[in-house]
């Protein structure tokens, strides 16, 4: 029976120099090895030019390396490139490259389907297979990066996990991902220009409060009314808006962070005055602001996009509160990039 081998991207630097100690090697081996594997992006172990064919036999023994491929890659008219990622059991991601004129934003994905049963959401219609790995989530960033260097000659500026899968429902794999996003041995990125998304989970936003995280957290709020809420989002119900009013309260005083709160408006669901009261209401409980979500509806069901004159509604009355509020386009239509991760980040 053949024993799966472990992705060795697993291992931490001191893991790594231990394990080379251990096999009768110099301790810096290790230093180098993870150099190839974060830094130089390493795809496979034939890669690590300046470590011996013996030291790379002896990995290959031991260790795989589970690096993603993208299966496919679409270009929008508008300059949005969507990637089908594929993983290493053949499962399938998307992220999306989203460029304008200052900036390019990598939008990623942190599970495989999704644990939520958001009724508006396409990645909810598939039920969540796994969690995505630290590497895999690092992988699609680093693709991105290439794509952007590629395609507008400039590095990745700005993260949001916005992709498929609640970022939170997988927090260990994600915290671990972004540290080596930030680290000077991976991508170096400033964590001020990543931002996670969240459907709420009022706990875990408290975790990341008590764990002093830098970067920025956007909540996918979409209704400010309690029944609404439990209605287009079900599994709310168990994170009542109290709970999570609280936890947003809580990460405020820890971090002095403002919260952005992501938003659609649909024709018949939240379009009423009382809708926009509440969000007014709700928006006034941590400094925060709103990014006003177009929608590409996923069927011709329920979920249909308002009409402009109620999303200026919702503008003229936050303005009137002093709170910042942005449309964010939809991108991507034409190749069916079709969730609210791909609004305009600009």
């Amino acid at each position: 029976m053949q024993i799966e081998k472990k992705d060795i991207r697993a291992l931490t630097k001191e893991q790594l120099r231990n394990f080379f100690v251990s096999n009768g090697d110099k301790a810096f081996r290790g230093n180098q090895v993870y150099e190839w594997l974060w830094q130089k992006r390493a795809h496979t172990f034939e890669d690590m030019t300046n470590v011996s064919k013996e030291t790379r036999a002896m990995l290959e023994a031991n260790f795989v390396i589970n690096h993603i491929k993208v299966d496919t890659l679409q270009r929008s008219e508008d300059g949005t490139v969507k990637n089908a990622v594929r993983l290493h059991d053949d499962l399938i991601v998307e992220s999306v490259l989203i460029p304008t004129e200052t900036r390019t934003t990598a939008c990623v994905s942190s599970q495989v389907g999704c644990s939520l049963d958001c009724n508006f959401c396409a990645t909810a219609r598939l039920k969540r297979m796994r969690n995505l790995e630290p590497g895999e989530i690092y992988d699609q960033v680093a693709a991105i990066d290439n794509e952007s260097r590629l395609y507008y000659d400039r590095p990745l500026s700005n993260i949001v996990f916005m992709g498929m899968g609640e970022p939170l429902m997988n927090y260990p794999n994600v915290m671990k991902a972004i540290d080596m996003i930030t680290s000077t041995e991976g991508l170096g990125m400033s964590p001020k220009r990543i931002t996670v998304s969240t459907s709420g989970i009022p706990k875990m936003i408290k975790k990341m409060a008590d764990d002093e995280v830098k970067f920025k957290l956007a909540v996918s709020l979409h209704s400010a009314v309690e029944e609404i809420r439990n209605e287009i989002m079900p599994f709310t119900k168990n994170f009542p808006l109290t709970d999570l009013r609280e936890s947003l309260e809580y990460w405020y005083r820890k971090t002095k962070s403002k919260v952005t709160y992501e938003y659609v408006v649909w024709k018949g669901i939240n379009d009423d005055k009382k809708s926009i009261d509440a969000l007014v209401k709700f928006c006034k409980y941590v400094p925060c602001k709103v990014n006003l979500i177009e929608y590409n509806p996923i069927d011709d069901g329920m979920f249909q996009q308002a009409s402009e004159e109620a999303t200026n509604s919702y503008i003229t009355a936050l303005a009137k509160s002093n709170i910042v509020a942005k449309v964010r386009r939809s991108r991507g239509k034409d190749i069916d990039a079709a969730c609210g991760q791909l609004a305009n980040k600009s």
